[in-house]
């Protein structure tokens, strides 16, 4: 598809009205099914802790709702309106995230320090991802025919540097650094013409890894750094369960029990306390024991769908501007996908990062569908252009 000016692509949006409805219907679907499981997995310990077995689903119910609205509110609008919008969005994401550390407004929940309270409780970080996504965009757009020079990928690589730092030093969040670094990495990698600078910086980067990991595992038996203890956990889980293992084997007994499919809906044994939090990011687990690999399967096959539907959206956007955006929220949503479920399998070290649309976290649930409501407003363009071809 040829691609078109931005100043003619706003002007046909404008007259536009049409959905990727196959993308918000599984949305939906998965937002349902993430509402299910949620009850199911956190009826106990809202009932223990809160006297109430609906506390968590209400909360998220309430937010998926609004969520949706906002999803609904933002596909309605011209996506080419963050080009004026992103820079500030941009600064006010790192401003935000130096808050929670040098403000009174910062909350700390779980024993860590990431929240915002201003009447609302919510994560900046989570804004990070979003804003970094709509500024690389932005910045590509202006430097198209310098993309290849490696000027222009080292200033690309210091913003998302930038947004990455700020969200491990401000918020000590080291997993959304490394998404929002992912994030970065691979948006220039969808720009750049060359492949192999970005093959050779893989496998210096696997070296490196597999070097530390190695290192670690024979010289740091018993560490008060709290990740070391998870590279230990993750390294021999059943040695250091009181390390922080435990979370993981218990992860790993709830799978293996589920076999094939599963023991019903709502008859987990793994979620009554043996795992923590199960709500949050082991709820991959609870759906394992409970519907099985089956179940396993579909939910995977469900997110999978999204996925494609993100990438036939940044394939055929009229603009260069709407395949970089869509393309960002597409490696967002599957770098959280392949994290969340590699963690519960224990093929990488406890990251902490949520299931989307499935995981409870209001935070996480609002921005998630605002990225959704942005590809919709691309969408719109496309079909005006293919109702346009048809009728032409």
């Amino acid at each position: 598809m040829q691609r078109r000016s931005v100043r003619k692509i706003k002007k046909e949006w404008q007259k536009a009205d049409f959905y990727d409805y196959n993308l918000l219907s599984v949305v939906i679907v998965l937002i349902c099914f993430g509402l299910l499981m949620l009850y199911s997995a956190s009826s106990y310990e809202a009932a223990m802790q809160w006297n109430d077995d609906m506390y968590y689903f209400r909360h998220q119910a309430l937010i998926s709702l609004l969520s949706v609205v906002v999803a609904f509110l933002i596909s309605r609008m011209d996506y080419h309106l963050f080009l004026r919008w992103s820079p500030f969005l941009f600064v006010l994401s790192l401003v935000l995230m130096a808050m929670v550390k040098y403000s009174r407004f910062g909350v700390e929940a779980g024993g860590s320090k990431r929240w915002l309270n201003f009447g609302i409780q919510f994560q900046p970080s989570e804004i990070a991802k979003i804003a970094l996504i709509l500024f690389l965009s932005y910045i590509i757009l202006k430097i198209e025919k310098q993309i290849n020079s490696t000027k222009s990928v080292i200033c690309l690589l210091l913003l998302g540097g930038i947004q990455a730092v700020g969200a491990y030093y401000f918020t000590e969040n080291l997993s959304t650094a490394l998404i929002i670094q992912g994030i970065c990495c691979f948006m220039i990698f969808l720009v750049h013409p060359k492949i192999k600078p970005f093959l050779i910086a893989v496998i210096v980067f696997v070296l490196i890894v597999a070097v530390s990991i190695f290192y670690l595992s024979q010289n740091m038996n018993g560490s008060s750094n709290f990740r070391i203890r998870r590279l230990l956990a993750w390294i021999d889980p059943e040695k250091y369960s009181s390390m922080g293992g435990y979370q993981v084997l218990q992860g790993l007994y709830a799978i293996g029990a589920g076999s094939f499919l599963g023991k019903g809906l709502g008859n987990s044994i793994q979620k009554l306390i043996m795992i923590p939090e199960a709500q949050n990011d082991m709820i991959f687990a609870v759906i394992c024991e409970e519907f099985g690999l089956f179940g396993a399967i579909l939910v995977l096959l469900l997110l999978g769908y999204l996925l494609y539907r993100l990438f036939c959206i940044a394939q055929n956007a009229p603009d260069l501007y709407g395949t970089l955006i869509v393309g960002g929220i597409f490696i967002h949503i599957s770098l959280q996908v392949i994290l969340n479920i590699f963690v519960v399998l224990n093929v990488i070290p406890t990251t902490g990062v949520t299931l989307p649309f499935v995981s409870y976290g209001g935070t996480s649930a609002l921005f998630l569908m605002t990225e959704i409501g942005i590809a919709l407003s691309v969408s719109r363009a496309i079909h005006f252009q293919q109702n346009i071809f048809l009728k032409g």
